[in-house]
Parts: C-alpha cells; sequence; structure tokens
C-alpha cells in the first residue's frame, strides 16, 4: 500500500507565500539583496535562496531560505548574516532565519538579474 498523506496537494505552492503587502516588505526585500553567498557574486534573494518573509502585525519576521547546496561552506553563517541584516530596519522586532531544502533550490530561481550578471543570459 503506497501512503501518499505526505505528497503535496496539486495546485498547493511548494513555497508558501510572503506577507507580501505588509509596509515592511520592500525593506527586508532589500536588506536581504546586502548578503552575498561569499562564493557567488549575487545577492542571496536575486538568487533565489529567500523562499518566503512572514512578518506578522507586531513586526516579527520570519524567513524561509536555502542555499545553493547543502554542503555550503557558510550554512551555519548564513542565516546569521541574513538576520543581523534585517534585524537594525525601523519596525522590526524579532527575526527567525530557517534553512529549509525542500525545494531544492535550483538555477531557474535565480531573478533574469542574477542570470545576466552570472553569464546565464
Amino acid at each position: 500500500m503506497n501512503d501518499e498523506s505526505d505528497a503535496p496537494i496539486e495546485g498547493t505552492p511548494l513555497i508558501k507565500p510572503s506577507t507580501v503587502d505588509h509596509p515592511l516588505y520592500d525593506q527586508i526585500v532589500e536588506a536581504c539583496r546586502t548578503v552575498y553567498d561569499p562564493e557567488i557574486p549575487v545577492n542571496i534573494y536575486d538568487l533565489g535562496l529567500v523562499y518566503t518573509i512572514e512578518i506578522s502585525g507586531e513586526g516579527d519576521v520570519a524567513i524561509a531560505m536555502s542555499l545553493t547546496a547543502p554542503g555550503c561552506p557558510v550554512a551555519g553563517e548564513m542565516p546569521g548574516w541574513v538576520a543581523e541584516a534585517v534585524e537594525p530596519i525601523p519596525g522590526v522586532r524579532q527575526v527567525d532565519v530557517e534553512l529549509v531544502w525542500d525545494p531544492q533550490w535550483g538555477m531557474d530561481m535565480m531573478s533574469d538579474e542574477a542570470r545576466l550578471e552570472l553569464g546565464f543570459m
């Protein structure tokens, strides 16, 4: 018997939607754009590593992000770099950054700007 209880429901997004209508959203995105993977000359947001930015009414921020590979040498440090970039924004109370591996990051998640910067366009 095949247990499909963990299978995603058709039409359910693989990545939880961000709180794009919150007044702090654009500032948080810009803060994420100041963080770079040391091996790639493109910021983590345009690389598509930031999957979800959730912002509560109280200013608590939860960021779900991935890395280009699970063996990334900065895996232990990257969430802290993101939190340090976002925490100083006025109105942000607390930042929680979680590394997730599902869905796995792929080059198709990069912005057009990132593809151009890396010579893929």
